[in-house]
């Protein structure tokens, strides 16, 4: 991410909102030429210091009348997020200046012409050190200061795909520097609901979920600066999460970001209409194969009264939060809840197990593979429908349409 150094946002305290800087196809496409260029400068510049990198990143824009210095800085700080630099972390470079300083303290001060005052030749002392290390001087001047930010030299560029993914990885760490004064998000999600709860927990933001009908949920994210002003790093959080939400499908978002002018709350809206581009990839529409397999022979037509909803309900307790993979409706208003569990690792079904756990006062029926059962531990009782390779719809509608088995 960038940081506040390298944000750039115009605040309009008329209209109430932040609008973060942001690069456009109809203002900027000549940025494509630029963004070309300062991928090759990284490909192409394994070995050069750090420092040397970014003025060839600046000269690029020498001549750009739209291009502020924050911009630029910017780009050399996305760039480098993608890099890997030698960063001399045994103090290789410590101890190479105190030699030097050591041998050289003797002749202070150096000079480049020698006089009768002055007798002592940089250039001789140079040499005279060299040989006592037993390395040429070029060697020595580029490992001396080895250790420092601007003189670490890149390993390994792993670097953007084309100049437009640079361009987009830009316009989203500026929303993303914009969100480290962000008291409050709110998102409204349909499809990838479950995908943005996960994300939103995984940056370990409170949440609260309601549910709005028509599949849309409600999820408020909140925190301590939305309470009292003692933290921004909430803020932060919000900005890590953001690239998970922009990946997924019909959102939008409204934050509410506290500015320096004392009493002034702006906000910051987003939408998966707006044309930013995540660098991480869509969420997949099933977690599994059986759970495809097993929707895709339902269909969308109703079977028997019952229709097939994939992550239809949430679960919701204080912090915790459950989303099964199906949920069954019949046209009477009766629901059941079914959770697929498969062939995953044991710290899977460990979680998987502590989840139903958690919410061992709800219905919810288990699809449990017959050569994962023995290795489960104790389940919270439900019903149980075992299956080997696929979960068949015989086997689910029969016990749907016994009579005893699902309370209207």
């Amino acid at each position: 991410m960038l940081t506040r150094d390298e944000a750039i946002a115009v605040y309009d305290f008329e209209a109430g909102r932040v609008c973060p800087d942001r690069l456009t196809q109809r203002s900027h496409a000549h940025y494509v030429h630029y963004a070309e260029q300062m991928l090759r400068i990284y490909r192409q510049g394994i070995g050069k210091t750090r420092k040397e990198l970014h003025r060839a990143i600046s000269a690029i824009f020498a001549s750009e009348p739209d291009c502020p210095q924050r911009r630029i800085d910017a780009f050399c700080k996305l760039l480098d997020d993608v890099s890997a630099f030698d960063r001399d972390r045994r103090g290789h470079a410590v101890r190479l200046r105190r030699a030097v300083f050591r041998l050289a303290a003797p002749h202070h001060p150096l000079v480049q012409a020698p006089d009768r005052l002055f007798e002592a030749s940089e250039a001789q002392i140079k040499a005279r050190i060299a040989a006592e290390l037993g390395r040429d001087w070029e060697d020595i001047e580029r490992d001396l200061f080895a250790d420092v930010m601007e003189f670490h030299r890149l390993a390994r560029f792993d670097g953007y795909e084309t100049a437009a993914a640079l361009l987009s990885r830009y316009n989203v760490a500026q929303v993303q520097a914009a969100l480290f004064d962000a008291a409050t998000m709110t998102i409204w999600a349909r499809d990838d609901f479950k995908t943005i709860l996960r994300y939103a927990k995984l940056a370990r933001l409170m949440h609260t979920i309601t549910r709005l009908g028509d599949g849309q949920y409600r999820i408020q994210l909140d925190g301590p600066t939305s309470v009292m002003r003692q933290t921004r790093r909430y803020g932060a959080n919000m900005a890590r999460f953001l690239p998970a939400l922009i990946a997924c499908r019909d959102w939008r978002m409204h934050a509410t970001i506290r500015t320096r002018r004392s009493g002034w709350v702006l906000s910051l809206d987003l939408s998966s209409t707006d044309g930013l581009k995540s660098h991480l990839p869509p969420p997949e529409d099933f977690d599994s194969q059986v759970e495809q397999a097993f929707a895709e022979r339902w269909g969308d037509q109703p079977r028997d009264g019952w229709t097939l909803a994939r992550e239809g309900e949430v679960l919701y307790e204080t912090q915790k939060t459950f989303v099964p993979d199906f949920v069954f409706r019949h046209e009477d208003g009766r629901n059941v809840l079914l959770e697929i569990i498969g062939f995953w690792t044991p710290e899977y079904l460990q979680a998987k197990v502590e989840k139903l756990r958690d919410f061992a006062d709800k219905t919810i029926w288990l699809a449990i593979a017959e050569g994962v059962a023995p290795s489960l531990p104790d389940l919270p009782q439900q019903e149980v429908i075992p299956y080997k390779t696929a979960l068949l719809l015989k086997d689910v509608l029969d016990r749907l349409n016994r009579d005893d088995s699902v309370e209207p």
